[in-house]
């Protein structure tokens, strides 16, 4: 079977085609491409030019993809889209965009919750058993574990993702978008030598990360900007700490916090397998902290690189083809989409 999948939930238009072959053996990727809609340095990216950049994009993707693959549309089982959550512009132009490929190729659709999509990707890829799952990205922040055909949320952010937090600072710093935000704090961090002492919000399972988002922000306004006096040195705050100061000690307290939560999970549901999914997930320094935790309880981490753990069409084709080999698909006038559609609604049907 062979699934075609659109993912443009945020500022990432994914188109993935992926093959499960006969007998419970290992998915193959038969093309997975993306494209990014980059907003200039110090913006976010506004929902109405997201969807711009999608509907522009997702045919050349498509025909790309198909190329790519080596097959044709009559080799293609389902259509599947990303249903939810995310930004409601750009959902609903995959969504029209997956409506108008199933009218005409005739072709059944699948919606697919999106967290979903990036749990079942990295349980493909990294063969993790039955981890306790960290989902982190600019929009979601969930410790996640499986029991009973529900993916359960333990703990999640009370306020902004964890991903969010950092591309706001971003912003403030007026940092690049290009290739994203978050990936140009990790590289300053890794220059950082100063800790700083910032809030540190756990509660319970739960995180919040707002207030540690103001309070590195009244930080960063005091940053002398020596440069633009002509004497040619960095940005420095005034009590001597540096922007690569600052995006290591952000980094050090919201890791440390989304370590704390995933450890009390594992304790709680007794695993010893972590898997971290989600564009964050990309961090290497999350990576490492994480593993540090699990080594300690003689556990493994896993995790993916860039190609699965950004926003990518081939998870949604992924998680949608499992879907569909359960006999469930969405009808044409039920396939809409929605911005808040939580993990734990969707019944999953293809695991014990």
């Amino acid at each position: 079977m062979i699934a075609i999948g659109l993912e443009g939930s945020a500022n990432k238009l994914g188109v993935g085609l992926i093959s499960h072959p006969p007998g419970g053996k290992s998915a193959k990727i038969l093309a997975n491409i993306r494209h990014t809609f980059i907003s200039p340095p110090g913006e976010g990216f506004l929902p109405k030019d997201t969807a711009k950049h999608h509907r522009s994009w997702v045919v050349k993707l498509v025909v790309q993809a198909l190329r790519e693959a080596g097959i044709t549309i009559d080799d293609v089982q389902c259509i599947c889209y990303t249903r939810g959550p995310g930004m409601g512009a750009p959902l609903q132009s995959v969504a029209l965009s997956a409506r108008m490929l199933s009218l005409l190729w005739g072709k059944p659709l699948v919606g697919v919750n999106h967290c979903v999509g990036h749990i079942e990707m990295g349980r493909e890829i990294t063969r993790a058993e039955n981890p306790v799952v960290l989902y982190v990205s600019g929009g979601n922040t969930q410790v996640i574990a499986y029991a009973s055909q529900r993916y359960r949320i333990f703990g999640e952010t009370l306020d902004i993702a964890v991903g969010n937090c950092l591309d706001r600072f971003a912003r403030t710093l007026n940092i690049s978008n290009d290739p994203a935000p978050g990936y140009n704090i990790e590289q300053l961090a890794k220059k950082g030598k100063q800790l700083i002492d910032l809030p540190y919000a756990v509660k319970g399972m739960d995180c919040s990360f707002s207030g540690i988002l103001a309070a590195i922000d009244i930080l960063a306004n005091g940053l002398e900007q020596d440069s633009k006096n002509g004497n040619g040195t960095a940005p420095r705050l005034q009590d001597g700490f540096t922007p690569e100061d600052l995006c290591f000690s952000l980094q050090e307290t919201v890791f440390a916090m989304l370590v704390e939560i995933t450890e009390r999970a594992m304790a709680h549901v007794g695993s010893s397998q972590v898997l971290v999914v989600g564009g964050v997930g990309c961090n290497e320094r999350l990576q490492e902290m994480m593993g540090q935790m699990a080594e300690d309880r003689g556990g493994s981490v896993f995790a993916t690189d860039e190609r699965f753990c950004i926003d990518n069409g081939i998870m949604i084709a992924h998680a949608g083809l499992l879907s569909y080999r359960t006999g469930s698909t969405t009808p044409l006038e039920d396939s809409t989409c929605t911005q808040r559609f939580r993990t734990d609604e969707v019944l999953v049907r293809w695991r014990n």
